[in-house]
């Protein structure tokens, strides 16, 4: 069994061990692969309205994900959440799990809808999962990700109404 539960500053070695290989690959996020571990807490830590891992039964951390408002202001009732599984912990549904609690967060946080905005196209696993879970995509940004693989490829804009407008 995963438990879910806000980060603590302790965790963070632990999460960077995590994150760096899913920042260096860069076939996922935006983030330079060249990412400085100060530079990625920035962005997973800080500025997120509030960060949180997975956690295994044996204390391992398994996941992470941050939830913050998707833009400042007149659209901060919209949230954004990014995700991130620990590699020898996919397949498991972990990510499934985090979606799920980052949801009802997001709910208890005030926010009315859920915005992903920058899903690789070739992260079919996520995108599959993302659908499962209600979300829609909503738009496509042609060759707006540069893949270390792929060359330049589509990326997908992703939304759920959590609650009725």
């Amino acid at each position: 069994m995963v438990s879910i539960r806000p980060m603590q500053p302790a965790d963070w070695s632990d999460l960077w061990v995590m994150i760096e290989p899913v920042f260096r690959a860069g076939d996922t996020y935006t983030f330079d692969p060249d990412i400085s571990e100060t530079d990625a807490r920035q962005i997973w830590v800080d500025v997120p309205q509030m960060t949180y891992v997975a956690q295994a039964e044996d204390g391992t951390l398994v996941g992470t994900f941050y939830l913050k408002p998707n833009q400042p202001g007149l659209g901060s009732h919209v949230a954004n959440c990014g995700y991130i599984v620990a590699a020898q912990s996919r397949g498991q549904g972990i990510a499934s799990r985090m979606c799920e609690y980052s949801q009802q967060e997001a709910l208890c946080l005030g926010f009315r809808a859920m915005q992903f905005n920058c899903i690789v196209s070739t992260n079919e696993t996520a995108v599959r999962l993302w659908q499962k879970l209600g979300f829609s995509i909503i738009g496509t940004l042609p060759g707006a990700y540069r893949h270390r693989q792929h060359g330049f490829v589509d990326t997908f804009v992703m939304y759920k109404q959590l609650i009725d407008p």
